[in-house]
C-alpha cells in the first residue's frame, strides 16, 4: 500500500524517539486528497477504505513504516526552549514519489510522545481542517508548503479550554520536517558531530549542490526570502514564526493560528497568543532574518576559523534583505501587471491608501482586473488619481489574472466550514476546499466565497488548538 524508505530513522541516536501512534476509538475519514496521493504514487482507493483509514488514524502501522517523533528545540516568541520535539505527531516514514522526490508522511494529532511535555498529543477537528484547507490553498498558489493527504475523525473527545471537542488526525506531507530548531537542539547540547551529521543529511536531501555549511546557509536564506515574499503577496499571516516552525526546506509549516487579512493593515495580528504583535504581517520578514541568524549560529562551529565564520555567516544572513526586497517587488509588481517597471513607490502608495481606507487586500488586487477595485475605497478620488498613474504604465491584465486569486480561505468561511463539520455536515468544507484549490476560477456559485465578511462575521482571533 505504501512503499517506505526511511532515511531519517537511520540517523544517529538522539535525533528522535521511536514511538507508535496511539489508536483511536472510531476512525472515520473526513477528507482525502486523491490528487496528492497520485503525486506520491500511493493507492488512494486502498487508503480510503478500512485498513487504509486505520493507518491514517494511527490504529495500524503499515509494513515498512518506522514511526518516530523527531527531536528539536526552538525560540518561542523569542524565549529559548532547549527541548521541544514532536509532542503530538509521529513521522510514519518517507515515501519516494514516481519522479524520485522524497516526502515525509506524518500523522499529526496521533497521541503522546516522549516530547509531549504533559500534553495529550491529540488535535481537535478545527485545527486539522484549517491546516488542510489553508495548506492546500497555498499549494494551489505555488507557495512552498507542507501538504494535507487526509483528515480522519477519531471518535474521541479532546479536552481544551473551551471544553470537549471532536478529535481528529491530519496526515501531513512534507519535503521534510527538519527545522531551524532541529539544529538548535544539537547546538545547545554542544554536539558538533550531530550537527555535522544533520548538515550532511540536509545537504544530501534538500540542497545537493551546496558545497558546505556556509553554502547551505546561503541556500536556505534564498529559499526563505522567496517563501516570505509569497506570504506577503497573499496577505498571509503565519502567526507562530518560532524557530521550531521554520522549515529548512523553505516550506511553510505548522498552520496553527494562521490567517489571511480581509481589511489590509500592515500591523494585522490574528493569533490569540501573539499579544505584542511579534508576528504581525509586516514583521514577518524581520522575524525570518532573526530565525535565520539562529540557524547561522548553529552552523558556525562547522565552518573552520571562527572569526572568519562569524563574518561570513553574518554577511549571508544580511543578504536576506536585498533578496527579499527583490522577491517582494517581483511579486507585487506581478500583482499589478507591471513587473519590471519602476514600481516600488506605486506599490507602496497603493498599500498605504488601502490601509488608510480599510480596503480589502484580496478584492483590491482582483478588482484591478475586473474594474471593481474602486468600490473597495472610501476616498475614490484619491484612488482614481493612483489608478490613472497605474494605467499609464499599460499593465498586463492577462498576466495579473494568473497571480491574483479570486478567493482565499477567508477566516469566517473557514470558521463556518469547521462549525458545520463538527455538527456532522462536511458539505461546506468540501465546497470551500474545491473553491480555494481553484483560486483563479470564476464560478457564479462560488461568488459568495469571495465576499468580504460582514461586520458580524469578522474573525478577530485565531487559535493554535493545542
Amino acid at each position: 500500500m505504501i512503499r517506505f524508505d526511511n532515511s531519517y530513522a537511520r540517523m544517529p541516536q538522539g535525533f528522535f524517539a521511536r514511538v507508535s501512534p496511539s489508536p483511536v476509538r472510531s476512525p472515520d475519514l473526513l477528507a482525502f486528497n486523491d490528487a496528492l496521493a497520485e503525486r506520491l504514487g500511493l493507492d488512494g482507493q486502498a487508503l480510503r477504505q478500512g485498513d487504509g483509514v486505520s493507518i491514517l488514524a494511527g490504529n495500524a502501522v503499515p509494513d515498512g513504516a518506522d514511526p518516530i517523533a523527531q527531536a528539536y528545540a526552538g525560540h518561542q516568541f523569542g524565549g529559548f526552549v532547549p527541548q521541544l520535539g514532536d509532542g503530538r505527531a509521529v513521522l510514519l516514514g518517507e515515501v519516494v514519489a514516481p519522479d524520485g522526490t522524497r516526502f515525509d508522511l506524518q500523522l499529526k494529532g496521533s497521541g503522546p510522545t516522549p516530547f509531549s511535555r504533559n500534553g495529550d498529543g491529540r488535535a481537535w477537528m478545527g485545527p486539522v481542517l484549517r491546516e488542510y484547507l489553508v495548506s492546500e490553498f497555498m499549494a494551489a498558489m505555488n507557495v512552498p508548503t507542507t501538504r494535507a493527504l487526509a483528515a480522519v475523525k477519531t471518535g474521541d473527545t479532546v479536552w481544551r479550554q473551551e471544553g470537549g471537542l471532536p478529535g481528529a488526525v491530519l496526515t501531513r506531507v512534507a519535503a521534510s520536517h527538519i527545522r531551524v530548531g532541529t539544529f538548535q537542539y544539537f547546538a545547545v547540547r554542544d554536539r558538533p558531530e550531530a550537527l555535522a551529521s544533520l548538515t550532511d543529511y540536509v545537504i544530501q536531501r534538500h540542497y545537493p549542490d551546496a558545497t558546505g555549511p556556509l553554502d547551505l546557509l546561503n541556500k536556505v536564506v534564498e529559499r526563505q526570502a522567496d517563501t516570505i515574499a509569497d506570504w506577503m503577496s497573499l496577505g498571509f499571516i503565519h502567526g507562530v514564526m518560532n524557530t521550531d516552525n521554520m522549515a529548512i526546506s523553505g516550506e511553510t509549516i505548522d498552520y496553527g493560528p494562521c490567517a489571511f487579512m480581509d481589511v489590509y493593515h500592515p500591523d494585522t495580528v490574528f493569533s490569540s497568543i501573539d499579544q505584542n504583535g511579534r508576528y504581525a504581517w509586516a514583521q514577518q520578514p524581520q522575524v525570518a532574518v532573526w530565525n535565520l541568524a539562529q540557524f547561522a549560529t548553529c552552523l558556525i562551529p562547522l565552518m573552520g576559523d571562527q572569526d572568519q565564520a562569524v563574518e561570513d555567516a553574518t554577511r549571508v544572513v544580511h543578504s536576506f534583505g536585498p533578496l527579499y526586497q527583490a522577491a517582494w517587488q517581483k511579486r507585487f509588481g506581478a500583482k499589478l501587471g507591471i513587473e519590471g517597471a519602476p514600481n516600488q513607490t506605486l506599490i507602496e502608495r497603493l498599500l498605504t491608501m488601502m490601509a488608510e481606507q480599510r480596503a480589502d487586500f484580496t478584492r483590491v488586487f482582483d478588482g484591478l482586473n475586473n474594474g471593481t477595485a474602486r468600490d473597495e475605497f472610501t476616498q475614490r478620488d484619491v484612488f482614481d488619481a493612483w489608478h490613472r498613474e497605474w494605467q499609464a504604465l499599460s499593465p498586463d491584465l492577462a498576466a495579473m489574472k494568473l497571480v491574483n486569486p479570486v478567493r482565499i480561505p477567508r477566516n469566517h468561511r473557514v470558521a463556518d466550514a469547521i462549525a458545520s463539520a463538527v455538527a456532522g455536515d462536511m458539505g461546506p468544507f468540501d465546497r470551500l476546499f474545491d473553491a480555494v484549490t481553484h483560486p483563479y476560477r470564476q464560478r457564479d456559485d462560488w461568488d459568495d466565497l469571495s465576499h468580504a465578511p460582514l461586520q458580524s462575521e469578522v474573525v478577530r482571533a485565531t487559535f493554535c488548538g493545542t
